[in-house]
């Protein structure tokens, strides 16, 4: 997916949407990195991470012997959605406030088969986000997940400039 077709997607799934929830586990999380003492470089777009963090998962899925994911459109929304809820209200969290889970988001994003769901925030580039990731068992399981088809990734940035990321990977 080019940076534009993803800056459309990041500004039409900007505004609030009603979801039912859907009960899961929430994945483990990746620990936030200690906040900067300066405001990480925001003139990197939310888009341009999106794109680099799609990049730097396949790359690591091909080097682990999986094959690359390709880029859906309703799994980029749920994953932009939520990285937007977390931006807004400060929640690092799988699951929001009224119970909706990435099952849940994904399904009202049209997709029906989500894998999983990786979050984190406060990094400042992509290559020190995908590190944290496949640190972490759980979040390093969802990536080199070889069954999975398909990725979303979302980016948005918090009133104190830090980027909170999203990824969603399905099966589809």
């Amino acid at each position: 997916m080019h940076v534009q077709a993803v800056q459309r997607l990041v500004l039409l799934t900007a505004a609030p949407v009603a979801l039912l929830a859907v009960g899961t586990p929430a994945q483990a999380r990746v620990p936030a990195p200690p906040l900067p003492a300066n405001a990480p470089d925001t003139a990197i777009t939310p888009a341009q991470l999106m794109s680099e963090v799609v990049t730097k998962t396949n790359q690591q899925r091909r080097a682990n012997g999986c094959t690359s994911l390709a880029v859906d459109q309703e799994l980029t929304i749920a994953s932009i959605r939520q990285s937007i809820y977390m931006a807004k209200t400060g929640q690092f969290t799988h699951v929001w406030k009224d119970g909706t889970t990435f099952i849940a988001r994904s399904h009202a994003a049209g997709y029906e088969q989500p894998s999983g769901e990786n979050i984190a925030w406060g990094y400042r580039t992509s290559e020190e986000v995908l590190d944290a990731w496949m640190a972490s068992p759980s979040h390093r399981e969802n990536i080199l997940n070889c069954s999975a088809h398909s990725i979303g990734t979302g980016v948005a940035y918090g009133p104190n400039g830090l980027p909170y990321y999203t990824q969603v990977f399905g099966y589809e």
